[in-house]
């Protein structure tokens, strides 16, 4: 199988396959609660695989599962140099590209393996799991971590997501992921979702943007 890749859109500066992607559940209180989940006192952070990894600009896939499949619209991190019990400066020099993600979620085999205190990953990340969009480069961003993202689905809106919400700020996060992973150049790193979170079905035109940098219409098949 072919590694997929951190692609950066100006083609320059990463040449690394994604070896894995490293998310966070519940870094927005919203989003907890409307799970009827509780807030989390430290991340909970998961990984995904690269076969979880699709491009999000050709189209999202559906599983072949009997159960609804949820999405997550995420803020993502491509890592350009190699990351292990970082500092917050450090995570400052090493992001270098800014993305969209989608989190796709079999919510009911989630609720179920929690409910039997089981891990999550058959519910996170299957095959196709992890839509992902090109990235910015970071340079072209504003030096601080306050962006703002969204998704419309059939031109409604269902989620928006600020930065400044988040439980667990960028910097913070992605140092506390590299203390119990290594993050090497190339891997992605999903931020959380914001409250909103919905049933995708074939047909779905979404449109998500970041800022006024990314904007990417896709469809749901």
């Amino acid at each position: 199988m072919t590694m997929p890749q951190g692609r950066l859109t100006d083609g320059s500066g990463n040449n690394n396959p994604v070896t894995k992607v490293v998310c966070v559940g519940r870094n927005y209180a919203e989003h907890a609660t409307e799970l009827n989940n509780p807030v989390p006192s430290h991340p909970l952070v998961f990984i995904k695989p690269p076969s979880a990894v699709a491009e999000l600009e050709t189209g999202v896939t559906l599983p072949e599962r009997d159960e609804p499949v949820h999405y997550e619209t995420e803020l993502a991190l491509l890592i350009g140099q190699r990351l292990s019990h970082a500092s917050e400066d450090d995570v400052d020099d090493a992001v270098i590209g800014l993305g969209l993600a989608l989190d796709l979620t079999l919510r009911e085999t989630q609720s179920r393996l929690k409910q039997e205190g089981h891990p999550w990953e058959i519910a996170k990340a299957f095959d196709g799991a992890c839509p992902l969009s090109a990235f910015i480069p970071r340079h072209q961003f504003p030096a601080t971590w306050r962006f703002q993202f969204s998704l419309h689905i059939n031109g409604e809106p269902c989620q928006h997501g600020d930065t400044a919400q988040m439980l667990k700020p960028i910097p913070a996060l992605v140092s506390y992921m590299s203390e119990h992973f290594t993050l090497a150049p190339g891997d992605v790193v999903l931020t959380g979702t914001p409250a909103g979170v919905g049933k995708l079905a074939p047909g779905d035109a979404l449109t998500l943007t970041l800022e006024d940098r990314l904007s990417i219409e896709t469809t749901v098949s």
